[in-house]
């Protein structure tokens, strides 16, 4: 059957540039969908021509952008799409990648996970909408390959692994005795004394084990996740819309339910508290301590950008694009213990602390099916695998996974149809413990 607009029913999965990492699902086994290959962006031929036909344009207004199979094509061009501010990479060279390209990656073979006939490294990148992917093995790029509407020149929405960079940032400065991890929330930002975080503590907002109000089921039209990107100016909002209008306002709104530090509950508007707390600290914009923290120390090759909201608050739980090399360049940092290019860009006991994880009691009350005996720390995900695994994780496929042991870094970009995890971890995550084992000569 011939592909057209109306062969997809639209998938509206909110959270347009990035909200949850992993949803909890009942079942990683997503409906029948068209494939890569039948969705891919360039040969749907959309937003091209001058201008381009009317079934071909994808608009911010009306939410097309955010339906499937039109966001294989938006989550690499989120800046013609919507308001961002830049993230500046320096002005100095960018650090080399060494290359050592291998032949023998593609035919790896594996068991994905609930199932009993082996898939291929390269069939798994099919089958999980792969845009980019690169692989580094003890700092060189062994693999790299790119998809669709994604470029190795290009941008692409990193979803929830954005909340790890400031997960990062936020652990730093709690290193640097500017953020106490043991301080109310209220210490810092006073306007929130009334709300849900006001009583919750640094590092329960660090490690999302506050108790709010605040749901993220996406099937349910009136769950506080709706405000929230409406709010941030994330998705378009609805005529006569009157709730709050940025993302510090929606924050106000947030009530408490229940007691902090009982469960870890994953909910993206923590990264959003963590954004305040991190501008209220520096005095300056999550962006700008991206910049100068980050991005300007590890020779990157292009800007970021990260989306904003009405007052240019950037969306700190979601709104990154980042070239891929440059996200594993951060990985490589990450496994390096902070050093990177010459320099310790994170302090070691910030990485060790992201390496220990946290409390696998507190994470295993949230039942993530794929991640057993996982945990979470500074908003990053933990497998305690016996790698020492660890790992970004957005929507839709987006991961930077470390594995310690094998000395190796994978960054991938994808545009999976379903927005939860648990549809794409099984085969994700046994392709890289495969291929883990691989580097390691297993």
């Amino acid at each position: 059957m011939p592909l057209t607009p109306t062969s997809f029913k639209p998938l509206i999965l909110a959270m347009a540039l990035g909200l949850a990492a992993t949803v909890h699902a009942q079942t990683a086994n997503p409906p029948a969908l068209p494939t890569a290959e039948q969705t891919d962006p360039v040969k749907l031929g959309w937003m091209v021509g001058s201008p381009p036909p009317p079934d071909k344009v994808i608009r911010w207004a009306d939410g097309s952008f955010y339906t499937f199979p039109k966001f294989r094509w938006t989550f690499s061009h989120g800046r013609e799409l919507m308001a961002t501010s830049n993230v500046s990479r320096g002005l100095e060279a960018p650090s080399v990648l060494p290359r050592e390209e291998r032949k023998d990656i593609d035919a790896i073979t594996f068991v994905p996970l609930g199932r009993t006939e082996p898939m291929t490294w390269a069939q798994s990148l099919s089958a999980n909408y792969t845009d980019g992917i690169v692989v580094l093995h003890k700092g060189r790029i062994v693999y790299e390959r790119y998809f669709g509407a994604l470029g190795p020149n290009g941008q692409h929405a990193g979803q929830s692994v954005t909340k790890s960079f400031f997960g990062t940032i936020g652990a730093m400065l709690v290193a640097e005795g500017k953020l106490d991890p043991n301080a109310k929330v209220e210490q810092y930002i006073p306007e929130l004394k009334d709300s849900g975080f006001g009583s919750a503590t640094v590092r329960q907002v660090l490690d999302m084990t506050t108790s709010i109000k605040y749901s993220e089921n996406y099937a349910d039209p009136k769950a506080e996740v709706w405000d929230h990107v409406r709010a941030g100016n994330v998705l378009p909002r609805p005529p006569g819309y009157q709730g709050p209008k940025t993302f510090y306002e929606f924050l106000k709104t947030v009530g408490p339910e229940g007691e902090h530090g009982q469960a870890f509950a994953y909910k993206t508007v923590n990264s959003d508290v963590l954004g305040w707390l991190i501008r209220r600290v520096t005095n300056k914009s999550v962006g700008e301590n991206l910049s100068e923290r980050i991005w300007s120390k590890l020779g990157m090759e292009q800007d970021a950008y990260i989306a904003i909201d009405t007052e240019s608050t950037e969306f700190a739980g979601g709104g990154l694009y980042t070239g891929l090399r440059d996200l594993a360049r951060f990985g490589e940092m990450m496994r390096n213990d902070g050093k990177f290019n010459g320099q310790q860009v994170v302090p070691k006991a910030v990485v060790d602390d992201v390496r220990k994880g946290g409390d696998k009691q507190n994470f295993a009350k949230a039942g993530y099916p794929t991640l057993p005996g996982g945990s979470y720390r500074n908003m990053w995900w933990n497998l305690n695998n016996a790698d020492g695994a660890y790992s970004a994780r957005g929507i839709h496929g987006q991961a930077l996974y470390v594995d310690p042991k094998a000395e190796m870094v994978i960054a991938r970009y994808a545009s999976f149809p379903m927005p939860a995890n648990a549809f794409n971890d099984p085969t994700s995550l046994p392709a890289y413990q495969a291929l883990a084992d691989k580097l390691m000569g297993k």
